[in-house]
């Protein structure tokens, strides 16, 4: 059977989110009717498909996360801390400072980062990345709605406006499937701190590594920044916060 290990980076300072982030850390938002961490929520959806072994990679107020989850008995998980290095930055050094700690036993890591909510079937995410032998599998949506009114101008006439619209265009969700393994050649040309949106795909991608996309096409959530935290509908979340 393939094995799998899920890592949640949840780390970051959450400077979006501040004021609330300068009492606790971004992934113990409270969210939903009851009010519970946003990366509760995440645990408990990856439960549901079979995933409990479960890396926190973790720094800012870490310590409030692993008070509340613990070894993650209670939530019917196994989970462990993997704790920042600062000669590991950014959230591919923090994944690869897991890896080299030994943190991944395993054929395929699931990175879902902690401030994302999406009901996304898991199980089709990792059996695409084991029948694609993929690299890398990246959770795309199709479509992205633009937070802002966006024109349509004529030299300087504006002949159309339409507010916060739809536009197809596919965007990452910061959910991905990754052959660990792969972390030492990134190691080798991408240094022990860089990004693994910004830094690790990209250059997956410019050498040839098998990088497979996975659209989905359902609701999904940041809560990475005070706007998008307080317009957070609890209507919108219920499936995914669901007991």
């Amino acid at each position: 059977m393939t094995k799998v290990v899920a890592a949640i980076p949840a780390g970051g300072e959450g400077t979006r989110l501040r004021p609330y982030t300068e009492v606790i850390p971004k992934p113990m938002i409270p969210i939903g009717i009851e009010e519970k961490p946003v990366l509760e929520y995440v645990i408990k959806w990856l439960k549901k498909f079979g995933i409990d072994d479960i890396v926190l990679l973790v720094g800012y107020r870490w310590k409030q996360i692993r008070n509340y989850f613990g070894d993650g008995s209670r939530f019917g998980v196994n989970i462990r801390y993997s704790i920042d290095n600062d000669n590991y930055r950014g959230t591919g050094g923090a994944l690869l400072n897991a890896f080299k700690n030994g943190f991944f036993d395993s054929d395929i890591v699931l990175v879902w980062y902690g401030d994302i909510i999406a009901p996304i079937d898991v199980s089709s995410l990792i059996a695409k990345h084991i029948e694609r032998k993929a690299d890398i599998v990246i959770v795309l949506a199709n479509r992205y709605k633009v937070p802002v009114g966006v024109a349509k101008v004529d030299k300087d006439k504006v002949i159309g406006f339409e507010e916060k619209p739809w536009i197809n265009l596919y965007v990452s969700l910061a959910i991905l499937t990754i052959t660990p393994q792969l972390l030492t050649y990134a190691e080798d040309h991408l240094g022990t701190s860089f990004d693994i949106m910004g830094d690790l795909i990209p250059w997956m991608v410019s050498r040839g590594f098998n990088v497979i996309a996975y659209e989905y096409h359902g609701s999904w959530y940041d809560i990475g920044g005070v706007e998008q935290y307080k317009k957070l509908c609890l209507d919108d979340v219920k499936i995914f916060v669901q007991e």
